[in-house]
């Protein structure tokens, strides 16, 4: 839980490119998270803004500018409409979704810069910087390009080359040229102007190393380390360019901000726009200690995050710093990295077209596999495996049982002998108490992925409850027994829709609607109960089960897509892991191996290697001492069907009794995956 309490909170979420679409690796990293804990927030009833937009300005929209034969402004238009729709469409609730090249973020970021010049903040220095001369321009990074003195690819850019990875400087090119004219540019002296970084190095020392050891992620606070005990030097902050904002200076004619220091500003303007367009003072989200900021990004904008735009704000004078910068690892796609150049990647747009009504699913998938922790993997298998098992076989089976059964039993009515009908079960209460303080604790530390799993305990809770409780067997014997079992499952559907909320917000609305809730939403604090003669609406079905010809389709269309760009893929050879040599039939029948669903997941202490894991095989629950660790995140596999040898003898293992081996699959390079069931089984399955 917080260590302060804060009377607001300003949630930034990083300002997409606006010069191509944006795939759901980007969701993953940083606007699903942002919106769960936004979302979170409001349902506690604390102010929030969460703010984002368009990042306009940069070679990165000049370039697609030049692919596409356009102009800049096009592109900026063309991409803005388009990545703010798909927000829109997958739930983002952003309270504004601005754009850097709005009137009012030129002036804020051109004010900023003035105030830290006014100061005597920047440095100024002269550089030589490639220029072309036919061109009559000075040439950013990325319109440069020539050999990669790494891999010799003949088309590297000025700042990284594509092909290998390496990131270069154009200086470092071998035979640079311009992608303007196509001629070799020359060396001329220009001056820009420089934040000097090395100058809050014992500021940020303080502020980080010694502020937030304790509850900055481990990767967000290594790398702050690395780069502040590296030595940190002075960053340009102007830039030789048409496109961007003009710098307020006299003399510098032809030059812009630098795109990475003018657009973490549009998060201050994007403030101010809201602010004016709802009558609030946007200094309070900005420059009041009782306010809370948060920024959500990728791991790969942790320094701007973290280090250069927090130096702004601090040596600004006026400013907040973020509390806390929970960003997320990478997500990759089918075992290789995500890639819109490279045609290997799920683009939100595409997936809302190829799979209509079903955005809760790529939430609920996209937060069950977060990388918070470590790069996680996307797989259209997993995909299914987890809708089709975790979402319908659990969560929608259970809300779908109650309804039928009160609408069956009782014609859809709640009455009782009180006038409000409450959870009348002791240890419902208990367990419920207990399930809602862990998904606010989990909230609180940003630990979204448990937060969820969490979620869905409420929903395992219920079956359990039902299948317990048997009402439709005792209706016939018990009836007040029945319903009061059914009463207090349908008060279990509420608080579920309360939770879920924050997750699946489109799920929630449905529920709500089926269960006639007064309300759109039901907050954290409010009491979950009904009124004697309460009316039901009728029964619908939460979510569809997804089918293998979607899944197909799928991984036909990734895999087209890419050899459009890339061509067909050559096969390669794989090493195979020798053969061991034969076994009997009767050794094979004597291993008793049975599908079985993990329950509990924990790293066992000073070990690399080792998960303790609780498994219900469907005989008992058990626990099993597993070298996967280094696979597997515990938080990620909750709730993860696989194969186990019950019948293995126990042994000790690390002063654990580790009763059972779960079955993996391993390739020669040691990656190790599940030995699960394509479609969901019953615990306690036998294997053949």
């Amino acid at each position: 839980m917080e260590t302060q309490a804060y009377k607001r909170y300003t949630i930034t979420a990083a300002l997409p490119y606006a010069n191509g679409p944006k795939h759901i690796g980007h969701l993953a990293g940083a606007y699903i998270p942002a919106d769960l804990y936004a979302r979170y927030l409001r349902l506690k009833k604390r102010e929030v803004v969460f703010v984002c937009g368009s990042d306009e300005h940069g070679t990165a929209i000049a370039n697609q500018a030049m692919k596409e034969h356009t102009t800049p402004r096009a592109i900026i238009d063309k991409y803005n409409a388009l990545i703010k729709k798909c927000f829109e469409e997958i739930g983002i609730s952003f309270d504004i979704y601005h754009r850097t090249s709005e009137p009012i973020h030129h002036q804020t970021a051109q004010d900023f810069f003035t105030n830290l010049n006014d100061k005597g903040i920047f440095v100024e220095r002269e550089s030589e910087q490639y220029y072309d001369e036919r061109a009559q321009a000075f040439l950013a990074d990325r319109y440069i390009i020539g050999t990669c003195p790494n891999c010799g690819n003949e088309n590297a850019y000025g700042d990284q080359c594509e092909k290998c990875g390496t990131s270069l400087s154009p200086e470092e090119l071998i035979n640079p040229r311009s992608t303007l004219s196509g001629n070799k540019p020359v060396l001329k002296p220009t001056k820009h102007w420089y934040l000097p970084l090395d100058k809050y190095e014992d500021w940020l020392k303080e502020w980080i190393l010694k502020g937030h050891a304790g509850d900055w992620r481990t990767t967000v606070y290594g790398q702050c380390k690395s780069w502040i005990d590296g030595g940190l030097h002075p960053r340009a902050v102007t830039r030789d360019l048409d496109w961007g904002i003009k710098v307020p200076v006299q003399g510098a004619d032809g030059k812009v901000l630098y795109v990475w220091f003018d657009a973490p500003i549009g998060y201050i303007s994007a403030t101010k726009q809201w602010a004016i367009d709802n009558n609030k003072d946007w200094k309070t989200y900005w420059q009041d200690k009782e306010t809370k900021l948060v920024h959500f990004i990728g791991k790969d904008n942790i320094v701007f995050h973290c280090i250069v735009f927090p130096v702004m704000l601090h040596a600004h004078g006026e400013f907040i710093v973020p509390d806390n910068v929970p960003a997320n690892e990478f997500m990759n796609l089918e075992g290789d990295k995500m890639s819109t150049s490279r045609g290997w990647s799920i683009e939100m747009h595409e997936y809302l077209e190829d799979l209509p009504g079903k955005v809760d699913e790529l939430r609920y998938y996209l937060t069950a596999i977060a990388p918070e922790t470590a790069d996680s993997e996307f797989t259209w298998k997993d995909y299914q495996a987890r809708v089709n098992n975790e979402l319908v076989a659990i969560l929608g089976n259970f809300v779908h049982r109650i309804m039928i059964l009160m609408h069956k039993f009782y014609g859809g009515k709640v009455e009782a002998e009180t006038a409000t009908i409450t959870l009348q079960d002791e240890n419902l209460n208990n367990e419920l108490g207990r399930l809602y303080d862990e998904i606010e604790r989990s909230f609180e530390s940003y630990k979204f992925r448990q937060a969820q799993q969490t979620m869905m305990e409420i929903a395992r809770l219920g079956n359990r409850y039902l299948t317990e409780k048997e009402p439709w067997i005792t209706v016939k014997t018990n009836p007040e027994d029945a319903k009061l079992a059914l009463h207090n499952g349908l008060l279990l559907v509420g608080h579920l829709a309360c939770c879920l909320q924050p997750f699946l917000p489109g799920a929630a609305k449905k529920i709500l609607h089926m269960l006639n809730w007064p309300k759109d939403v039901i907050t954290f604090d409010e009491g979950i109960f009904f009124k004697n003669g309460h009316q039901l609406n009728p029964a619908e079905l939460p979510f569809e089960k997804i089918e293998d010809e979607l899944i197909e389709r799928q991984m036909q269309k990734l895999i087209a897509k890419k050899e459009a760009i890339e061509g067909p893929a050559q096969p390669a050879e794989q090493a195979v892991i020798p053969a061991k040599e034969n076994i009997s039939f009767d050794q094979f029948a004597a291993m008793d191996v049975r599908v079985g669903t993990i329950l509990a997941a924990e790293k066992v202490a000073k070990t690399k290697k080792l998960l303790k894991l609780t498994i219900d095989t469907g005989i008992d629950q058990r626990t099993v001492v597993s070298g996967i660790a280094e696979h597997y995140e515990p938080e990620g596999i909750i709730g993860q069907q696989v194969s186990i040898l019950v019948n293995l003898e126990p042994r000790e293992i690390k002063g654990i009794l580790s009763q059972g081996m779960i079955l993996m699959s391993e390739n020669a390079e040691g990656k190790l995956n599940f030995v699960s069931p394509i479609n969901w089984m019953p615990n306690g399955s036998v294997v053949r």
